[in-house]
């Protein structure tokens, strides 16, 4: 494979044999899964670029705002605020953790029994095949689970400039808990100032908010479109849109949505939709998925529903809620920045009954037939919160199907069985 990039990748350190294939493996499935699609709205094409070019032209751009003296911050979670990383004069991008790769090596480092998506994120940096890992200037962790947080430890030994920065985030939602986290995020922002060189200011900090509030609007527009019936959308067009969301550059997505939410709104005035009226329609909830996850939707897309949410930190959890930006100093925008955050319900919080009642909602404001809980194996808060999530929905008398899964295709035969049996049942 001849690419334009490589010289890039290889002054970046990527193993080019092992990119190449994975870019292969990328783009091949991309095809099958994407662009045979049918009845796709012509405003995805920009997204179809991102993803050709996500490895490539992104990464050159990276590049080009570091040279300029931007830093580049690189996130595993959504609990990392945009907000201060903007201010700061940095960007802030996801990074690599949706697909197996070096697993015989990352078997060295962690138990075979760890979830995909920490096994991944190993992967990734031992194959040497993320150039958004290896180009940033921090790495930010957080410890979200107990895999995590022990996870880091040695991770932090193996990246390419010794760069981790470990988050705290608070397992009770609680007022110690708030102030935790707002405690947290101020020596975030002290850590974000420490590698620009920028001090952070009550204007830099407004602008950081509104920039990121208008991309969550334009998210959130194209999310409610969803209600339609038909979907004016597929499940995995959307979800395309919700994984570019943390890596694009801010305004050029918020401007690309905002323009795919104009004909999404055509097509619903039209009635056209990308699958017909009437079928069957699939609220996803559970563990994130990353690129190039995708088992899952093409699985319940091609047995004949419709995906019209996303109730993840890949989806919904990470476009719900504003940040209150009318305050004048910095310590009552880290207020509202902890306030808008504070109120995300990831499965690490005990308890969490906020989440069973957004599913719930969900449910009703997209006009869902029934939830499929996708859980990652060895992920246990997702895991362990699936049952309740499944007794809340069947005491809402709401269909649900608990799916455990991973990264690989070995069960693809069996979970199509399952997936095809739940949406017969809500015909």
């Amino acid at each position: 494979m001849n690419s334009p990039h490589e010289a890039m990748w290889q002054k970046l350190g990527l193993n080019l044999d092992s990119h190449n294939a994975l870019l292969q493996v990328l783009g091949g499935a991309y095809n099958d899964i994407y662009l045979n699609q049918k009845n796709r709205p012509k405003g995805m094409e920009y997204f179809d670029f991102v993803l050709s070019e996500i490895h490539g032209q992104r990464i050159q751009e990276l590049l080009d705002e570091q040279a300029a003296g931007r830093k580049i911050i690189g996130s595993y979670c959504v609990f990392v605020p945009e907000e201060i990383c903007l201010a700061g004069n940095a960007s802030l991008v996801g990074l690599c953790s949706g697909a197996d790769f070096a697993m015989e090596e990352v078997e060295k480092l962690l138990p075979r029994n760890t979830c995909a998506l920490i096994k991944s994120t190993f992967g990734f940096r031992l194959g040497e095949v993320c150039p958004y890992l290896e180009s940033a200037d921090m790495i930010v962790g957080e410890n979200t689970c107990d895999g995590k947080k022990k996870a880091y430890e040695t991770l932090g030994t193996i990246l390419p400039k010794k760069n981790l920065y470990v988050m705290d985030i608070p397992q009770m939602k609680s007022v110690e808990g708030r102030a935790l986290l707002r405690g947290e995020y101020l020596r975030f922002m002290k850590a974000v100032e420490k590698l620009t060189g920028v001090t952070i200011t009550v204007e830099s900090l407004r602008e950081g908010i509104r920039t990121v509030n208008t991309k969550r609007a334009a998210m959130h527009r194209l999310l409610k479109l969803r209600a339609a019936d038909p979907a004016p959308i597929s499940g995995l067009d959307a979800l395309l849109a919700n994984q570019v969301f943390p890596s694009d550059n801010p305004a050029r997505f918020t401007d690309s949505i905002n323009k795919l939410c104009d004909e999404l709104e055509k097509r619903i005035e039209a009635k056209e939709g990308a699958f017909p009226a009437k079928t069957p329609r699939i609220l996803i909830s559970g563990c994130p998925m990353a690129v190039p996850n995708w088992k899952l939707p093409a699985v319940v897309e091609s047995s004949g529903a419709v995906i019209v949410g996303e109730e993840s930190c890949v989806g919904e959890r990470s476009t719900r809620n504003q940040i209150d930006d009318s305050g004048t100093t910095i310590d009552a925008l880290i207020d509202a920045i902890t306030d808008r955050y504070f109120k995300v319900d990831c499965a690490v919080f005990t308890p969490n009954n906020d989440r069973l009642q957004h599913i719930k909602e969900m449910v009703k404001a997209y006009n869902a037939d029934g939830v499929i809980h996708y859980g990652l194996q060895f992920c246990q808060p997702y895991l362990m919160e699936s049952i309740p999530v499944e007794r809340a929905l069947e005491d809402a008398e709401i269909p649900c199907l608990r799916v455990e899964t991973d990264y690989s295709m070995e069960d693809m035969g069996q979970l199509k069985t399952r997936v095809e049996a739940f949406i017969e049942q809500l015909r």
